[in-house]
């Protein structure tokens, strides 16, 4: 199985295409089937990987290229314990202004801190990966991101890898690189707030929620939104046993906490 099932098809449409800047006509991949790797340990067991494709970098430190017509096919290799504030973003195709806010909106680090401390999860990865997502030419994705990710991921030892995209073509990338993790014998969960996109892709395992670009692992500074969406798509890790995309019942309990007016 490839990360791209016609890679041919896909580069003659992407030449074909015009380029526009909203993704006017964009040839979105369109896969068949997707990779699926079983979990073999329990969420308390997981050395667990975050990969952002809000396009974080640290202050002092190379910008990505928000310029380049193809994208950017870099990676940033960030320890946990770098703070917000000594992020800045490169963002392309969504509003910063929720991951300035709150950087756990996009980047839940915290979040999943807070799991490590209560076993949720046996551990958030020392070092987390991030991307600007907004990669038109997904042929750079497959060929020169995947492979340098996956030799990461092995390294650090990773068990399982949670994926969160930022733009609408962010969730195209994330999907073809859960798609390339998981053919390489790691098991991802990927949040989406554009079924469409991640669908067609087909990416292995899909957490998904009527969201917004710019804040998919919940709204900026609403800790219990963030832990409502985490909660059960972590989860969803050990117990799906085949591709999935999956609804997450986020809505309904958020309406109802704020109808008690719990925010």
């Amino acid at each position: 199985m490839e990360i791209i099932e016609k890679p041919g098809d896909f580069t003659g449409r992407y030449q074909s295409w015009n380029g526009d800047e909203n993704l006017r006509n964009y040839p979105f991949v369109e896969n068949i089937d997707a990779p699926f790797t079983p979990s073999r340990r329990a969420l308390p067991m997981l050395n667990l990987a975050l990969i952002s494709s809000a396009g974080a970098y640290i202050d002092g430190t190379d910008a990505f290229d928000v310029s380049s017509g193809d994208g950017d096919p870099t990676l940033r290799e960030i320890p946990i314990e770098i703070e917000p504030e000594d992020l800045r973003y490169s963002a392309r195709g969504f509003d910063p202004t929720a991951v300035l806010e709150d950087r756990n909106c996009q980047i839940p680090i915290d979040r999943l801190v807070e799991y490590q401390e209560n076993a949720v999860i046996g551990q958030l990865n020392p070092v987390w990966w991030s991307l600007m997502g907004y990669i038109p030419n997904a042929r750079l994705v497959a060929d020169d991101i995947a492979p340098k990710l996956v030799e990461r991921l092995m390294r650090y030892q990773i068990n399982a890898a949670l994926l969160i995209p930022a733009s609408r073509l962010c969730h195209q990338t994330m999907a073809l690189l859960s798609r390339a993790i998981e053919l390489n014998g790691i098991p991802t969960i990927m949040l989406s707030v554009d079924r469409a996109v991640t669908d067609k892709a087909r990416a292995p395992r899909v957490a998904f929620y009527k969201g917004e670009f710019g804040s998919v692992a919940g709204k900026p500074l609403w800790k219990q939104h963030q832990h409502r969406i985490l909660d059960e798509s972590l989860r969803w890790i050990e117990t799906l046993d085949q591709p999935t995309s999956r609804k997450l019942v986020v809505k309904l309990e958020t309406e109802t906490e704020m109808a008690r007016g719990e925010r």
